[in-house]
């Protein structure tokens, strides 16, 4: 009888300490969920950025190009990709 109740209570022993460790990893796993999720708010973050810097470069191109007078053929270039890009942008919003 002593063999069963010390067998019984290194069983019970034995589940406590998995319910501690499984409680532990849950924490962990909520907290990561968490951080995922920030990181990916930080990465849309940084794509918006990026993209908005990027046009930022092409309006200073364009810009450039317009000061030069040597330019013409490319600003009139990059006038008229701009105005496509403006007549597409207006046909995604009439559809």
């Amino acid at each position: 009888m002593k063999d069963v109740a010390t067998l019984v209570s290194g069983i019970d022993y034995k589940i406590r300490k998995l319910i501690e460790h499984h409680d532990s990893l849950r924490s962990d796993n909520s907290r990561f969920i968490s951080e995922i999720s920030e990181l990916k708010q930080e990465n849309n973050d940084q794509k918006r950025k990026i993209k908005q810097l990027e046009e930022n470069i092409k309006i200073l191109k364009l810009a450039k190009t317009l000061e030069n007078k040597e330019g013409n053929v490319e600003a009139k270039l990059k006038i008229n990709e701009l105005v496509r890009e403006i007549d597409k942008c207006i046909g995604l919003l009439n559809s």
